[in-house]
């Protein structure tokens, strides 16, 4: 059966003890996602991503997730495991809206700059700040994708 919400995707029913596991250890060590990321050593983007369970994570990153907060380390490699991802969460929502009332001119101009080419979903970096503003405080988010050329091997059009 398909989960239809965000909860059922997001809180990985298969692995709800164990996030929730990770997420009080972290609690109980003070730690901020942002500086348990530079303990580890990775993007907090990332990280925090993977402790909701939306990330694979490699055994290296577990054991050092483990270690940094002080909890035996097969209580993390459940994380070495590829999640489902789902997105209805009303932030989630709105970065959908945002890719769907922009998406084409960001394609475009992906094409206008870089010529018949895509953005990599894996040779990709992405970051996320809050900026003050006395307007309203500005949410910041950097993505940068490699630029992928498309492949002109086989018969054309493939």
């Amino acid at each position: 059966m398909t989960p239809m919400n965000n909860f059922e995707y997001l809180e990985r029913v298969k692995y709800a003890d164990e996030l929730a596991a990770l997420d009080e250890a972290k609690r109980k060590k003070g730690l901020s996602y942002e500086a348990l990321a530079d303990l580890v050593g990775v993007n907090k983007v990332w990280l925090t991503s993977a402790l909701k369970g939306q990330q694979y994570v490699p055994e290296e990153y577990c054991k050092k997730i483990a270690e940094v907060l002080e909890v035996p380390e097969e209580t993390t490699m459940f994380l070495a495991d590829h999640p489902y991802k789902g997105n209805t969460d009303p932030v989630l929502y709105r970065l959908h809206e945002v890719l769907d009332t922009y998406g084409p001119a960001i394609k475009e101009l992906i094409h206008e700059k870089g010529g018949n080419a895509i953005m990599s979903a894996i040779d990709f970096g992405i970051d996320v700040d809050i900026e003050k503003d006395p307007h309203g405080d500005r949410v910041i988010i950097t993505w940068n994708g490699k630029l992928l050329p498309y492949s002109k091997q086989g018969k054309y059009p493939w």
